[in-house]
């Protein structure tokens, strides 16, 4: 080897581990919005040109230390991110708690669950009483407004009362409409669901 080029790559070689990497580009994911069966349901059709593309789920360059699998919500920009790795997540839109029903901080996944039936609250039900019928529970389905997956956190082993969900109100994706919980387009909460595991950490900002 040329003196002159060996003295180049000696140069050389020892800098190449120090380059950053390449930027991780904004990679929209597509998302089936047709109808299909799921387990005893069937999930409703979404009229994909309606969406809003900025909430479409979207592979993200993002910059954490946070490990692998955690879960971050951003509320004001109306996104919930999974982290990938030190340098990327997939970002899902999300509706969020209306004025004064917001929540903040960290938990973690307690339990998850298929068309998980949904039981109002009694403060709810105070608020609205038209919901008293469902006190006992409503049953898992289309309409049903925990949607068709939901994730359950808690704090110190206790149930936060927030949850992570779908909802058959697609259309309120990017908004302050829910009563605290996140929402999911119901599409986007089954890719989750299947993402994040039991144990995983949820940072609520």
């Amino acid at each position: 080897m040329p003196i002159r080029l060996a003295i180049a790559l000696a140069l050389i070689l020892p800098l190449a581990g120090c380059l950053e990497p390449p930027p991780v580009e904004d990679t929209p994911t597509p998302v089936p919005y047709v109808s299909r069966a799921d387990g005893r349901h069937t999930l409703p059709a979404i009229p994909a040109e309606k969406v809003n593309p900025a909430f479409q789920r979207t592979l993200v360059g993002m910059q954490t230390e946070e490990a692998p699998g955690t879960v971050i919500i951003d509320t004001a920009a109306r996104y919930l991110y999974l982290i990938q790795d030190d340098r990327s997540a997939l970002r899902y839109g999300i509706g969020v708690g209306r004025e004064g029903f917001g929540w903040t901080g960290e938990a973690v996944v307690d339990r998850k669950a298929h068309w998980p039936k949904w039981t109002p609250p009694p403060e709810m039900i105070r608020r609205q009483p038209e919901l008293a019928q469902w006190a006992d529970g409503r049953p898992g389905g289309p309409k049903n407004p925990l949607g068709a997956r939901a994730i359950y956190l808690a704090q110190d082993g206790h149930d936060t009362g927030y949850r992570i969900h779908g909802t058959p109100e697609w259309w309120t994706i990017g908004r302050a409409a829910s009563s605290g919980c996140i929402r999911m387009v119901n599409q986007d909460v089954i890719d989750l669901y299947d993402r994040v595991p039991v144990g995983a950490k949820v940072i609520v900002r």
